[in-house]
This record gives structure tokens, sequence and C-alpha cells, in this order.
């Protein structure tokens, strides 16, 4: 038997609850692993309040990062012992995720965990820490450099704008910070951010096609006004990576800045990212961020917090990462 966290629907209303299974409701799958941690992303707070249509069969184990060490395989690749973590292939979503003490998945959906990681490290990083990263690597790949200029990165707070402004940090970019809650800009200046920027700058659509470029490059978590502004005050040649919609999925544009100033729109998938660029990426990130910094970005809780923290974290009242331990 073992603890997890399970979802239910009756007349289209979720209900979760904390419930022993046992091993043998575990979907069928070549590798089965005891978990140690997950975490909390913006899509857990959607699949725990049944929202986005990203379940299709209940009763149903959310959570869509995992690590963990692997305790019977059917695939040569790994074997009872080895340290492995997932993310993305849309586990915790069509398929059982990382709420519980237990999970079984496909090998394709797993990687090995990097050395200098533990597996409470990778999932404070999760699919926040891999999609800053792959993030990163677009804009790297369209010219960007240190010496380029600021790169803003919006919904700062959040797990992937958190990231990124470590990781950008780590590597001597000049980074603004863009965040709708004030109170914060101390954690963003101590994980590397000079400058602050309030939301509300960024938030209202510009009746120009083209404002003064001010961006080497931005990171983006916000989508909606927030992107379509940026793209007007984008540098000559400058990079969007876009990451993430919790401002909203319209974008209300002109091919302007495409046009006479060759900005590049980046959309960035971790979800489906390949599986041998997946390692390079982790043993990036294991070699590249102050790991000593993730505490700080990070805080812990329990399969019961996941209801609450489920909302606050749609609610943008999540700061950071939060790292969930299945057997607390």
């Amino acid at each position: 038997m073992f603890k997890a966290l399970v979802l239910n629907q009756e007349e289209k209303i979720i209900s979760a609850e904390i419930a022993a299974l046992d091993e043998a409701s575990l979907p069928k799958g070549e590798v089965e692993i005891a978990v140690e941690y997950s975490c909390l992303n913006y899509k857990d707070g959607l699949v725990l309040n049944g929202l986005g249509g990203l379940v299709r069969d209940y009763p149903h184990v959310p959570g869509i990062d995992l690590a963990g060490t692997v305790t019977a395989s059917d695939h040569p690749d790994y074997q009872p012992g080895d340290r492995v973590l997932s993310t993305g292939w849309r586990v915790g979503e069509v398929r059982w995720g990382g709420y519980a003490q237990k999970a079984r998945l496909e090998a394709a959906w797993l990687t090995k965990l990097p050395a200098g990681l533990t597996t409470r490290t990778a999932m404070g990083l999760g699919a926040a820490g891999l999609t800053a990263v792959i993030a990163l690597e677009a804009l790297e790949t369209h010219g960007l450099s240190p010496n380029k200029g600021e790169v803003l990165v919006t919904g700062a707070a959040g797990g992937v704008g958190s990231f990124s402004v470590l990781l950008l940090s780590a590597l001597g970019y000049t980074i603004a910070a863009s965040t709708g809650r004030p109170e914060l800009g101390p954690y963003l200046k101590d994980l590397g951010a000079q400058k602050i920027i309030p939301r509300q700058a960024l938030a209202e659509s510009s009746n120009k096609p083209l404002e003064s470029a001010r961006w080497a490059a931005c990171i983006d978590s916000v989508g909606g006004t927030t992107l379509s502004r940026v793209l007007t005050q984008m540098d000559y040649g400058a990079s969007i990576a876009a990451v993430g919609l919790a401002g909203g999925s319209r974008l209300d544009i002109t091919v302007i800045p495409f046009l006479l100033r060759g900005v590049n729109l980046l959309g960035i998938d971790s979800v489906f990212y390949p599986s041998e660029r997946r390692a390079a990426a982790w043993a990036r990130l294991a070699a590249e961020l102050p790991l000593e910094k993730i505490d700080s970005v990070c805080s812990e809780a329990g399969l019961e917090d996941l209801p609450r923290l489920g909302k606050e974290i749609l609610e943008g009242k999540v700061q950071g990462r939060v790292i969930i331990d299945p057997n607390m």
C-alpha cells in the first residue's frame, strides 16, 4: 500500500482526498519508482482545480514532476537503485503523476539524476528550472550574450521567473525583473536582479507599434497584454522566449516589431522536449546554477496542503517554488 493524493469527479465537481492505494492500482509502465519528492507548478494548479481540460479520466493522481529511486524495471536503461526524475510528457495530466509515494512510468519519460543534484534539489527546480534553461538556450541560439544589454524577466517571482533570474545572474547578465508584488523586490535582487519593474508598467497596451528599444532579450511568463507591450520595446534583432500565460493567452500585436526591428518571438515547450537533449539541460542546471541558493527559492509542503496551494498558485500568491514531500 502507498499514500497518494487522489482526485475524483462527480457531476463536474472535483474533490481531493489522501488515499491508501494498492500497487496493483498503478498504471502499466516499464519502471516503478519510490517517489521522494514532487513539486507544485501552475499546471498542477489547473489540474487540482479541474481546469483546462488536462485530465481525461478519474480517479486521478496529479503531479507533473517527480524524483525518486527506481525499485523495479523492465527496461535495460534503468536498474533498481537508480536515481531518476521526470518532468513533462503529460505525466500528472493523462497519466498518474508524482503526488504519491509510488509511481510507474515509461522509461522514455525518465532522466537519470545528474551529478551534483539530489532528488530534493531536482524537484526544487522541476519543470520550472528545466523551462528556464531551455528558454535561455533558445535566446543564446538567437544571439544573446551578456554583453548585449539588459534582459527582462516577467512574472519574475514565480517558479520559471525565479530560476531565469538566478541562471541569468550566474552567467553575468544584467537583469530587470518584473513583478506585481513590490514587496518581493528584495527577494528578486537577492537572486540577482539589478532592477525591479512594476507589473503595471507593462500591463497596459501601447498605442504605438514601436516604443523606445529597451531590452536585449526577454523571458516572458505572463503572455497577454504584457507580452504585447514588451514586443514594442525590444532592441533590434532581439528575442523573446515565451514560456507562460499567467496574464492571458490572447496576443494583440502588429507585425511592425518583426518587420522593422527583426524581433523574434520564440515559443518554449518543456513538456515534449526531446529526451536526448534533456540530460544535457539538466546537467547544465546542475553545473551553472548556484545550488546553494535553491533553498532560498523553495518552501516545502505535504500532500494534504495541495488543495490549498493549487488555488493559491492560480491566484499568483505562491512565491518561488514549493517542493512536495509525499512521505511527510
